[in-house]
C-alpha cells in the first residue's frame, strides 16, 4: 500500500542536490544526560506511533516518475537513533563542528529520512541532533512536534509542552494573508487531485494559486524583482557546511529597544540582522548594499492540530534588508516599515502556489522556479516560536534549542532565530567556501544589538513612520 506525495512536499524532493541538501537541522543541549530507555519510548510513542511518515520510506518511479510514501518493511527505531560521543573538549565549537558535518551528509533514502541522535559528551550534559527531509513537513511543523516530544515537568506531568510563543500579529493584516494562502492552499490540493493533465499545462495549477489568493500583482511582483547584487553570501556552492550560534539574548532586552521605536521584537532582530550582514560586507572592503532575505511564513493557524501527515503548507516571502543605511536606528525603522507592506501582500501564497506547481511539473519548470528564488536572495531567513517557558525531554531539562532549514534554492547562508524560555538564539548556518568562519557573522550580531541599544538610548525618542 503506498500513497502519492502532495506536489508541495515532492518539490522539496526535487531540489536535492549533493551542494544543497534539503534536511531540516535540529539541535538540542541539556544540562544533564539523557535517560537513553525513556527517551525511546517517548519517540516511540510520541513521534513513530503518531505520525506515520516516520515509518514510511520515499519510492520514486512509475507512472510520471511520482514519488509515493510506502511504509518500510520492517522498520526498526533503533535505525534512526543513535548514540555518539562528542570529541573532547566537548564545548560549544565541537558541537558546532559535528552539526555542520551533519548538515553536509545526506539522509539514507532506502529508509525513512530522518535521524536523532544522542551526542554524549557536552559540557556537562548531552545534545540531541535531530535531521528530517523537508519533503516529510515545514520548518515550523517541525518544530512543533519535536517539542511536542516535551512536558512542562521532568516526571512527565502537567501536560506536554503545546505552549508556544504567539506570533506578535496573528490577526488584521497578517490574519488577512493567511486567509488567502488557505485559499491557495485548497485551490492546489483540488488542483492536485484532477491529476496528470497538470503535467502538462502547470500553468493551471498557477492561475489556480494566483486565482484563489487574488494574488496576480504579487506573482507579477515576484517574477520581475531585480537580481540580487553579488555579495560574499553568493556563489558556487560545495558540499562543506558550517555552523554557529549565538548566546542567549533575554527577549526583555529585545524589546526595551523595540519599546523605544514602536517596534516588535521580531522587527528588532531582524534589524539587528541586517546590520550584522551590512557589518561583515564593510569589513571584507565591500560597499554594503541591500540584498533580499528569503523568509518562511506559515500557513497554518497556530492553532491548528498538526495533521498526522505532517506536509508542507508554508509560502515565502521576499524581504530587501536595508544593508544600505549606516544609522542603526533609521534601519530598524525602514525595515519595520517594509515588513508591515510585506503583511499586506499575498506573496506567500502565491510562492506557496508556485512551489506546488514545481512539485508537479517536469524538472525544467522546477528549476525556474528554484531560479526565481535563487537569483532575488541571497539568504534565508526564518524566525521560529519555541516554549515560554523551560521544558523537559525524558525528564531532563531542555537547556537551549538551535533550528536550520535547508538554504534552498542553491542558496549559500541561513539564518535562524529562535526564542525559547525568554530568550532569543540567532543561528548561521553557511556554505564553507562562502563564508569559511561563521563565528565572525555571531560576533557581528551581538555587536549590532549592543550598537542598536546604545543609539536608540541615544535617540531619546522614537520618529513617526512614513
Amino acid at each position: 500500500m503506498s500513497e502519492r506525495m502532495h506536489p508541495s512536499d515532492a518539490s522539496w524532493l526535487q531540489m536535492e542536490e549533493p551542494t544543497s541538501l534539503m534536511v531540516i537541522t535540529a539541535v538540542l543541549w541539556f544540562d544533564e544526560p539523557l535517560d537513553w530507555e525513556r527517551l525511546k519510548e517517548v519517540v516511540r510513542e510520541r513521534l513513530v506511533e503518531r505520525y506515520p511518515r516516520f515509518r514510511q520510506r520515499v519510492v520514486t518511479g512509475g507512472l510520471l516518475g511520482t514519488a509515493r510514501w510506502e511504509e518500510e518493511p520492517g522498520f526498526r527505531l533503533e535505525a534512526h537513533l543513535r548514540r555518539t560521543k562528542l570529541r573532547p573538549p566537548g564545548d560549544r565549537a565541537e558541537l558546532e563542528r559535528m552539526v555542520g558535518e551533519s548538515m553536509s551528509t545526506p539522509l539514507d533514502f532506502s529508509r525513512p529520512l530522518w535521524e536523532l541522535h544522542v551526542i554524549q559528551g557536552y559540557e556537562e550534559g548531552c545534545a540531541l541532533l535531530m535531521r528530517v527531509h523537508h519533503c516529510i513537513a515545514d520548518g515550523i511543523s517541525l518544530a512543533r512536534v519535536l517539542l511536542s516530544l516535551t512536558d512542562e515537568r521532568a516526571d512527565g506531568g502537567g501536560g506536554r509542552a503545546g505552549y508556544f510563543e504567539e506570533a506578535e500579529d496573528t490577526s488584521g493584516k497578517l490574519g488577512r494573508l493567511l486567509r488567502g494562502a488557505r485559499t491557495v492552499v485548497d485551490s492546489t490540493r483540488a488542483a492536485w487531485k484532477r491529476g496528470a493533465e497538470l503535467l502538462a499545462e502547470p500553468i493551471q495549477l498557477m492561475d489556480l494559486a494566483v486565482e484563489g489568493a487574488r494574488g496576480a500583482s504579487a506573482l507579477s511582483r515576484v517574477l520581475t524583482l531585480m537580481n540580487d547584487p553579488p555579495s560574499p553570501f553568493t556563489g558556487e556552492l560545495g558540499r562543506v557546511k558550517q555552523v554557529a550560534w549565538s548566546r542567549p539574548v533575554p527577549v526583555g532586552k529585545v524589546r526595551e529597544i523595540g519599546h523605544g521605536t514602536g517596534s516588535t521584537v521580531n522587527d528588532v532582530v531582524m534589524a539587528v540582522v541586517a546590520g550584522m550582514l551590512r557589518r561583515y560586507m564593510d569589513a571584507r572592503g565591500q560597499p554594503p548594499e541591500d540584498v533580499r532575505a528569503v523568509v518562511p511564513v506559515n500557513l497554518r493557524s497556530p492553532r491548528e492540530p498538526i495533521p498526522r501527515e505532517l506536509g508542507n503548507r508554508f509560502g515565502v516571502v521576499f524581504l530587501p534588508l536595508p544593508l544600505g543605511l549606516a544609522d542603526p536606528v533609521d534601519r530598524l525603522w525602514e525595515l519595520k516599515r517594509r515588513m508591515d507592506k510585506l503583511k499586506r501582500s499575498p506573496e506567500a501564497a502565491v510562492v506557496f502556489g508556485m512551489l506546488s506547481a514545481a512539485g508537479l511539473a517536469p524538472a525544467p519548470v522546477e528549476r525556474m522556479a528554484v531560479d526565481v528564488m535563487r537569483k532575488k536572495a541571497s539568504v534565508v531567513l526564518t524566525n521560529v516560536p519555541g516554549p515560554k517557558r523551560p521544558v523537559y525531554l525524558a525528564g531532563a531539562r531542555l537547556a537551549g534549542v538551535m533550528f536550520w532549514v535547508p538554504m534552498a534554492a542553491r542558496l549559500g547562508v541561513g539564518l535562524s532565530i529562535f526564542s525559547y524560555a525568554g530568550h532569543v538564539t540567532l543561528g548561521v548556518a553557511a556554505d564553507e567556501s562562502l563564508v569559511p568562519e561563521p563565528r565572525e557573522l555571531i560576533e557581528d550580531f551581538e555587536a549590532e544589538l549592543e550598537s542598536l541599544a546604545e543609539a536608540v538610548r541615544d535617540s531619546g525618542h522614537s520618529r513617526p513612520l512614513h
